[in-house]
């Protein structure tokens, strides 16, 4: 490793698995000390036991600002600045139109929309001039998805928000840019197949055909993409969106 991030402090939020976690343990072998948020104690201590000792673990449900508040308390209590933040916190589920309720609507704005606006929001005072963050995007919000469209909208507008947001932060300096996997091998995206092992690899199998390079992608792919818009190698780069989807959405 590089050590890019030596003496950096970077805050991951919903880090414990999948790609936040994957992420979290390259922003720590780069030097970095990262926080990192999960909503179960039990998956946060084994996550910080997997990404190492430069790793604090904080407990908390991004979609609610008090557990915010805590977060940033954490933060402060170690360090006067954040150089990196990663809100990769979120979810969803799926509902056909015609099914859809109002708890469905909620939870994922909530989590995907009214999270990721307040864990920016309230990181201001926090953020150095010069700061990037990495809003976690999606395919599913630039293409139609079959029962999956409360998602979907979410994701384009965590896709708005990163392009007015680099307007409101221009002065200061700050990138703000999305990153957009397509279907990666995580515990988010098997779970929408149920608990049964085999209905989850029949729809990683289906999925992997609907992506031109043949497979699904693995979440250490995509952290290596947030590490290069985190990091000034992307240093011309604001309020982009950086697909990492085998070419899913793109052709």
């Amino acid at each position: 490793m590089s050590g890019k991030f030596d003496n950096k402090v970077v805050v991951v939020t919903g880090g414990t698995s999948g790609i936040g976690l994957a992420t979290a343990k390259r922003f720590a072998a780069e030097g970095a000390e990262v926080f990192v948020t999960g909503r179960r104690q039990e998956e946060l201590d084994a996550a910080l036991k997997v990404i190492g000792s430069k790793a604090t673990g904080v407990r908390a449900d991004m979609s609610k600002l008090a557990d915010i508040d805590r977060l940033y308390d954490e933060v402060q209590q170690k360090h006067s600045q954040i150089d990196v933040l990663f809100t990769n916190a979120g979810g969803g589920s799926m509902l056909p139109l015609g099914s859809i309720t109002e708890e469905h609507y909620e939870d994922t704005f909530g989590r995907n929309v009214k999270g990721v606006i307040f864990t920016v929001q309230k990181a201001l005072p926090l953020l150095r001039d010069g700061a990037s963050v990495v809003l976690m995007g999606s395919t599913a919000g630039a293409t139609g998805t079959a029962a999956f469209s409360v998602y979907g909208a979410s994701k384009a507008a965590v896709r708005n928000l990163a392009r007015s947001w680099t307007l409101d932060l221009k002065e200061r300096g700050i990138r703000v840019n999305v990153v957009s996997p397509g279907p990666v091998k995580t515990p988010g995206l098997v779970g929408l197949a149920g608990p049964d092992a085999a209905q989850q690899q029949g729809l990683l199998d289906y999925m992997a055909t609907q992506v031109p390079i043949g497979r699904v992608g693995d979440p250490d792919e995509i952290a290596k993409a947030v590490i290069f818009l985190a990091s000034s190698d992307s240093s011309f780069m604001a309020g982009a969106e950086l697909f990492v989807d085998g070419g899913q959405a793109q052709v």
